[in-house]
Protein backbone atom coordinates (compact mmCIF):
# COMPACT_ATOMS: atom_id res chain seq x y z
CA UNK A 1 0.00 0.00 0.00
CA UNK A 2 1.63 3.37 -1.11
CA UNK A 3 2.43 5.70 1.56
CA UNK A 4 2.14 3.05 4.52
CA UNK A 5 4.58 3.10 7.63
CA UNK A 6 6.25 0.83 9.35
CA UNK A 7 8.05 0.15 12.25
CA UNK A 8 10.67 -2.43 11.51
CA UNK A 9 13.21 -4.31 13.82
CA UNK A 10 15.67 -6.77 13.13
CA UNK A 11 18.19 -8.49 15.49
CA UNK A 12 21.48 -9.78 15.86
CA UNK A 13 22.45 -13.28 15.94
CA UNK A 14 22.32 -14.93 19.00
CA UNK A 15 21.43 -11.17 20.50
CA UNK A 16 25.61 -10.68 19.93
CA UNK A 17 26.00 -7.03 20.72
CA UNK A 18 28.08 -6.06 17.35
CA UNK A 19 26.77 -2.47 17.47
CA UNK A 20 28.61 -1.31 21.15
CA UNK A 21 31.76 -1.24 19.30
CA UNK A 22 31.80 2.26 18.08
CA UNK A 23 33.31 1.98 14.75
CA UNK A 24 31.11 -1.06 13.81
CA UNK A 25 28.11 0.97 14.72
CA UNK A 26 29.33 3.93 12.55
CA UNK A 27 29.85 1.42 9.85
CA UNK A 28 26.58 0.15 10.28
CA UNK A 29 24.73 3.37 10.33
CA UNK A 30 26.37 4.85 7.39
CA UNK A 31 25.05 1.60 5.15
CA UNK A 32 21.36 2.08 6.76
CA UNK A 33 21.75 5.62 5.96
CA UNK A 34 22.60 5.60 2.48
CA UNK A 35 20.38 6.01 -0.57
CA UNK A 36 20.76 2.50 -2.03
CA UNK A 37 19.66 1.03 1.19
CA UNK A 38 16.12 2.13 1.09
CA UNK A 39 15.12 3.08 -2.80
CA UNK A 40 11.66 1.94 -2.62
CA UNK A 41 10.97 3.48 0.68
CA UNK A 42 11.56 6.10 2.80
CA UNK A 43 13.69 5.86 6.12
CA UNK A 44 11.94 8.46 8.56
CA UNK A 45 13.47 7.54 11.84
CA UNK A 46 16.07 4.82 13.18
CA UNK A 47 17.90 3.79 16.30
CA UNK A 48 20.88 1.50 16.46
CA UNK A 49 21.24 -0.29 19.66
CA UNK A 50 23.72 -2.76 20.68
CA UNK A 51 22.21 -6.04 19.72
CA UNK A 52 18.50 -4.86 17.55
CA UNK A 53 17.83 -2.16 14.94
CA UNK A 54 14.49 -0.19 15.25
CA UNK A 55 13.67 2.07 11.88
CA UNK A 56 10.27 3.68 11.22
CA UNK A 57 9.64 3.37 7.15
CA UNK A 58 6.82 5.05 4.38
CA UNK A 59 6.67 2.42 1.94
CA UNK A 60 6.19 3.25 -1.86
CA UNK A 61 3.77 0.70 -2.26
CA UNK A 62 5.55 -0.77 -4.98
CA UNK A 63 8.16 -2.90 -3.62
CA UNK A 64 8.03 -5.17 -0.37
CA UNK A 65 8.59 -4.04 2.61
CA UNK A 66 10.36 -7.40 3.24
CA UNK A 67 12.77 -6.93 0.43
CA UNK A 68 13.95 -3.48 1.72
CA UNK A 69 14.14 -4.38 4.66
CA UNK A 70 16.56 -7.43 3.47
CA UNK A 71 18.31 -5.16 1.43
CA UNK A 72 19.21 -2.90 4.63
CA UNK A 73 20.72 -5.93 6.61
CA UNK A 74 22.44 -7.11 3.47
CA UNK A 75 24.23 -3.36 3.36
CA UNK A 76 24.70 -3.69 7.09
CA UNK A 77 25.93 -6.64 7.28
CA UNK A 78 28.62 -6.11 4.17
CA UNK A 79 29.63 -2.58 5.91
CA UNK A 80 29.96 -4.45 9.51
CA UNK A 81 32.48 -6.88 7.69
CA UNK A 82 34.35 -4.62 6.18
CA UNK A 83 34.44 -2.98 9.27
CA UNK A 84 36.23 -6.03 10.69
CA UNK A 85 34.08 -8.19 12.45
CA UNK A 86 33.55 -11.40 11.08
CA UNK A 87 30.46 -12.79 12.40
CA UNK A 88 27.10 -13.14 11.43
CA UNK A 89 25.34 -10.66 12.27
CA UNK A 90 21.34 -10.40 11.94
CA UNK A 91 19.17 -13.57 12.69
CA UNK A 92 16.92 -14.71 9.71
CA UNK A 93 13.68 -12.32 9.24
CA UNK A 94 12.53 -9.36 11.19
CA UNK A 95 8.81 -7.99 13.09
CA UNK A 96 6.86 -5.66 11.68
CA UNK A 97 4.54 -3.51 13.04
CA UNK A 98 2.10 -1.47 10.26
CA UNK A 99 1.06 1.51 11.61
CA UNK A 100 -2.59 2.01 11.64
CA UNK A 101 -4.53 4.85 10.72
CA UNK A 102 -5.28 5.59 14.72
CA UNK A 103 -1.84 5.52 15.21
CA UNK A 104 0.71 8.57 15.80
CA UNK A 105 3.71 8.28 13.66
CA UNK A 106 5.13 10.75 16.06
CA UNK A 107 4.48 7.94 18.74
CA UNK A 108 6.01 5.75 16.97
CA UNK A 109 9.07 7.53 16.30
CA UNK A 110 9.30 9.30 20.08
CA UNK A 111 9.14 5.77 21.07
CA UNK A 112 11.89 4.43 18.39
CA UNK A 113 13.81 7.46 19.67
CA UNK A 114 13.95 7.03 23.26
CA UNK A 115 15.09 3.06 23.17
CA UNK A 116 18.57 4.01 24.35
CA UNK A 117 17.14 5.95 27.33
CA UNK A 118 14.58 3.09 28.20
CA UNK A 119 17.57 0.86 27.71
CA UNK A 120 19.59 2.69 30.23
CA UNK A 121 22.28 3.31 27.83
CA UNK A 122 22.35 7.50 27.87
CA UNK A 123 20.64 9.57 30.57
CA UNK A 124 19.49 11.95 27.56
CA UNK A 125 18.29 10.55 24.37
CA UNK A 126 20.26 12.96 22.62
CA UNK A 127 23.31 11.99 23.88
CA UNK A 128 23.16 8.53 21.93
CA UNK A 129 24.83 8.59 18.86
CA UNK A 130 23.35 5.97 16.57
CA UNK A 131 19.91 7.52 15.91
CA UNK A 132 17.99 10.07 13.57
CA UNK A 133 14.92 10.84 12.03
CA UNK A 134 13.39 12.92 9.16
CA UNK A 135 11.54 15.88 11.85
CA UNK A 136 15.15 16.93 13.38
CA UNK A 137 15.47 19.14 10.02
CA UNK A 138 12.58 21.21 12.11
CA UNK A 139 14.79 21.38 14.90
CA UNK A 140 15.69 24.72 16.07
CA UNK A 141 18.68 27.06 14.60
CA UNK A 142 21.79 25.92 16.66
CA UNK A 143 21.07 22.37 17.44
CA UNK A 144 23.43 20.01 16.75
CA UNK A 145 21.94 16.79 13.97
CA UNK A 146 22.77 13.08 14.93
CA UNK A 147 22.86 10.23 12.19
CA UNK A 148 24.93 8.85 9.54
CA UNK A 149 26.93 12.14 8.65
CA UNK A 150 27.82 13.44 12.15
CA UNK A 151 27.83 10.06 14.19
CA UNK A 152 29.23 10.91 17.27
CA UNK A 153 27.98 14.43 17.29
CA UNK A 154 26.98 16.93 20.36
CA UNK A 155 23.50 16.26 22.10
CA UNK A 156 20.38 17.31 20.74
CA UNK A 157 19.17 17.45 24.21
CA UNK A 158 17.19 20.73 23.12
CA UNK A 159 16.24 19.77 19.54
CA UNK A 160 14.80 16.93 20.71
CA UNK A 161 12.90 18.71 23.72
CA UNK A 162 11.52 21.23 21.23
CA UNK A 163 10.67 18.35 18.07
CA UNK A 164 9.71 15.57 20.89
CA UNK A 165 8.88 16.06 24.23
CA UNK A 166 5.67 18.25 24.47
Amino acid sequence: MPGQIYLLTAVTAGRRRHFEDFWIACAAARALTEGSAWPRATLLAWVLMPDHLHVLVQSDGVEAISLSMGRAKALISAAVHRAGEPAQVWQPGFHDHALRNDESVWAAARYLVANPLRAGLVACVGDYPFWDCVWLDDAPVGAASVGAASVGAASVGAALAAIFIK
